[in-house]
């Protein structure tokens, strides 16, 4: 219809339902009818993907999985812990009660030797020379004097490594070496870390740790002897044990020093229980008869 007075044409009467219309009969836009389109014309790219998501998530619950029983197995059971707790303690009340009999018995044996001297400073002066020279040479009381020190430490760790390797550490050998080289210089006494050295003293390893007379040590190492501190230098460096401290010094790094002291101080190892004796019996004929030959040695406590 042609307006009036040249304005604008006018309008159908249902003009305005035309959208309403549009929107009852296309209800989605037309991205999502395409999208439907291309599920409906292609449905395995669907169910591959699908796929994909299936497969990730059964990868992370393995994943979660194996971490949960791998924490469960490194962590020990409550069981475990309480038990290693009690040996803890254990070990920690015993080791006090060793340690506590240890002081007990330094406090007896120097109250014995206190005895002994003054009972023996007025019955027979030269025996009590005689035990307090034998006892110094035994091990038994602590003595003093100039003497000289040997000091021995492990290599440095090679770069990335948290220890030296067996090669380059100070071994059982070695300290017996040294040990075995001062005895025969004329050394008086011997203590290795304040370990002092007896006719019965064994040294040996233990793992990584050295044993001086059962006691675990560790480097450094410093043997102090009592003696002529020249002669005992001139001596050990002349001898096998010289030649022993510069092959460990220029060939496997270790650290090796020997210097003069003018007082050394090393302790005693108390009193000496007498285990075994025996006294010299005169062969019998039935005992010759018999192939018998010596005596036989009673246990500590028995009667000869």
């Amino acid at each position: 219809m042609t307006p009036r007075h040249g304005g604008e044409p006018a309008r159908e009467p249902d003009a305005s339902m035309n959208l309403l219309s549009d929107v009852f009969r296309r209800p989605l836009e037309p991205g999502y009818h395409e999208a439907a389109r291309r599920r409906a014309a292609h449905p395995e790219e669907r169910t591959s993907r699908t796929h994909q998501v299936s497969v990730l998530l059964i990868t992370v619950l393995l994943g979660l999985s194996v971490t949960a029983a791998t924490i469960a197995l490194r962590q020990p059971s409550s069981a475990a812990v309480q038990a290693r707790a009690l040996l803890e303690r254990q070990i920690d009340d015993q080791t006090a009660r060793a340690d506590g009999a240890q002081e007990t018995i330094t406090t007896t044996s120097t109250e014995l030797t206190a005895l002994q001297e003054e009972v023996l400073a007025g019955e027979d002066p030269l025996l009590l020379a005689r035990l307090q020279q034998d006892a110094g040479r035994s091990g038994v009381v602590a003595v003093r004097g100039p003497g000289l020190r040997v000091e021995l430490a492990d290599a440095p760790a090679a770069d990335g490594e948290d220890e030296p390797d067996l090669d380059h550490r100070v071994q059982d050998v070695d300290l017996q070496v040294v040990v075995n080289g001062l005895w025969a210089a004329g050394a008086e006494a011997i203590a290795i870390n304040g370990t002092r050295l007896t006719s019965t003293t064994a040294i040996r390893s233990a793992g990584s740790a050295v044993l001086v007379d059962l006691v675990a040590l560790s480097s450094p190492y410093q043997v102090d002897a009592i003696g002529d501190s020249a002669t005992l230098q001139t001596e050990l460096a002349l001898g096998s044990a010289g030649q022993h401290l510069a092959t460990l010094r220029d060939s496997y790094d270790i650290d090796v020093s020997v210097t003069a002291r003018n007082l050394l101080e090393l302790p005693g190892t108390g009193q000496v229980n007498l285990r075994f004796a025996s006294t010299p019996q005169p062969a019998t004929s039935a005992s010759a008869g018999a192939g018998v030959a010596g005596s036989v040695l009673p246990q500590e406590g028995s009667s000869p």
